[in-house]
């Protein structure tokens, strides 16, 4: 089985869900005997400089990247308003990238080509002119969803019809591309669900991001600690700012207030100006860490205050997988069937975030075993490897193979 894996951005490091869901699943469909290729955009945004390719990716057959300038700006956005074309997508349109796709299916054959997101679907009539592989969009969010959620929670009058126009853009563009992909693969039931409701009718498969959970390492001497609260994401990422801002305006300030030596340490790259302003000796900014499971391994609790979000957050089943408490709203559990006070604690008001605080303070023991649970759920529903052998079947079975013993049996990764 060869698969050309296409992404809207260099998965390496990994610093945030995406590229932990891209490069998972990669590393695990070569350890279960896939052939796995990647191109990807070098985004002026993420850019990652390539002097030599990172060790850590030597599992791909090939790695193509192509230099991209997808900086939002402002007279891009205005034109955009007299088009009929998605401004969301149009920023990842490049002529040099179909160039390169090009090139490399003109060079290659592959069996199943694997659209990291909607952003690569503009792509599509190059493939279909070049290669007779299955199209599949792996969909790590239900993109319109989360701007609609977005546009929901904007009080500004102006900003939030503005985001309703772009959202109806996207929103129309991302059921069209429904009828031009051979199979989807969903993160979540959820969204394959949606999908289907929206008018998909060909092969689905909902395939949540896997973790091999050897990579993380049970440590519970943070419960030893002072209790502490952590945030960690990518804070370019316009949900992530979104739950910050409203958890520091909202819950953080009751929790302040009533628990005098509760400590929040928020981490993540792109930290915008206008945290800044938090930052005191509750509130710490430690902005990109070098290591992100230390990070979480340090404080006892993981706070995920999404508001608007999709899909699955990646950053919570690291932080299960290490043994933490996880305490996050319903949209950011959502797409994770943990169950509330067994494996995480679930709350979207202030007074549901201070009783959950309280609750933690006085419950150490108990704080452990939600760890020890959280991290056993972990290791049953999302392993990494047994993920990859159901994706593979499922494209054995869309491009009409035969499955082989060697892709059947995982096998030790060179």
């Amino acid at each position: 089985m060869k698969i050309l894996q296409i992404c809207k951005k260099f998965p390496f490091p990994l610093k945030d869900g995406e590229s932990i869901a891209v490069t998972n699943l990669s590393k695990a469909l070569k350890t279960c005997g896939a052939e796995v290729s990647l191109l990807a955009m070098n985004t002026s945004k993420h850019y990652y400089k390539i002097d030599k390719l990172p060790e850590e990716l030597s599992y791909y057959n090939d790695i193509w990247t192509v230099d991209i300038d997808n900086q939002i700006r402002v007279s891009d956005a205005f034109k955009n308003l007299f088009s009929s074309k998605s401004f969301h997508i149009e920023r990842f349109n490049s002529a040099a990238f179909e160039k390169q796709l090009s090139e490399i299916l003109q060079q290659e054959i592959f069996d199943v080509i694997q659209l990291e997101t909607l952003y690569l679907t503009p792509y599509i009539d190059c493939i279909r002119k070049y290669s007779n592989a299955k199209i599949v969009l792996r969909s790590h969010n239900v993109e319109f969803e989360i701007w609609e959620r977005l546009t929901a929670n904007e009080c500004n009058f102006f900003r939030k019809n503005y985001l309703k126009y772009l959202t109806r853009k996207l929103k129309k563009y991302e059921i069209a591309q429904l009828a031009r992909v051979d199979a989807i693969v969903p993160i979540t039931e959820r969204d394959l669900e949606l999908y289907r409701l929206l008018g998909y009718r060909r092969d689905g498969l909902a395939l949540p991001i896997g973790i091999n959970l050897q990579d993380y390492q049970y440590d519970e001497s943070s419960f030893q600690q002072p209790l502490s609260l952590s945030f960690i994401g990518s804070l370019d990422w316009q949900p992530n700012i979104e739950g910050l801002l409203w958890f520091l305006n909202g819950p953080w300030k009751l929790l302040q207030s009533t628990f005098k030596d509760l400590s929040f340490h928020i981490a993540g790259r792109n930290m915008p100006q206008e945290l800044r302003k938090y930052e005191s000796k509750q509130v710490v900014l430690h902005g990109e860490v070098a290591d992100a499971s230390s990070f979480i391994s340090d404080h006892s609790i993981m706070v995920v205050p999404l508001l608007s979000g999709g899909g699955m957050r990646a950053k919570i089943l690291e932080g299960m997988a290490l043994g933490k408490v996880v305490l996050s709203t319903r949209i950011g559990i959502e797409g994770i069937p943990a169950v509330n006070g067994e494996h995480v604690y679930i709350a979207d008001k202030p007074e549901e975030f201070k009783s959950a605080i309280q609750y933690c303070l006085t419950q150490h023991g108990d704080l452990k075993e939600m760890g020890r649970n959280a991290r056993e759920f972990i290791g049953n529903n999302y392993d990494n490897v047994r993920l990859a052998e159901h994706l593979l079947a499922f494209y054995h079975k869309i491009c009409n193979l035969k499955l082989d013993k060697k892709e059947a049996e995982p096998i030790l990764a060179s």
